[in-house]
């Protein structure tokens, strides 16, 4: 239920993610949420996918995260799909350890609440762990 695209910056992660946002919103039937660190998909993400912008909220840790995810899905059951933009500048944590504990729970999570989550994170590939490498798309 989680994918991750990972790359270094300027591999065209964003623009990835923008287009299965788009195909999302044509082929799924439930809600799509967008998270994104600023302000900078607000013209890239069709209306009628939730644009959620963590520069508006004190994101800081993974268990935060962990919350603010519950919160959203505890007002809208019918949210099928969570798309993540820049995973780790929104936690502000790159410990790629805690990065995978936080991506097994969301798999979890996922798979019970019937939600797919598909999020980009600028790293290199071949420095990340195999705990991080099984999401990797």
């Amino acid at each position: 239920m989680v994918k991750v695209i990972m790359g270094l910056k300027g591999s065209g992660k964003t623009k990835r993610l923008i287009e299965l946002v788009t195909r999302a919103i044509e082929e799924e039937s439930g809600d799509v949420i967008c998270i994104e660190k600023g302000k900078n998909l607000t013209y890239d993400i069709p209306y009628r996918a939730r644009l959620i912008h963590a520069s508006d909220y004190q994101f800081g840790s993974y268990e935060f995260f962990k919350g603010f995810l519950s919160g959203l899905y505890a007002g809208n059951y019918d949210i099928t799909h969570i798309f993540i933009d820049n995973f780790f500048k929104i936690v502000n944590d790159s410990d790629y350890e805690k990065a995978a504990e936080f991506l097994d729970w969301l798999n979890e999570w996922g798979e019970r609440e019937k939600i797919r989550f598909t999020i980009s994170a600028t790293a290199d590939p071949a420095t990340v762990g195999d705990n991080i490498k099984k999401y990797c798309a």
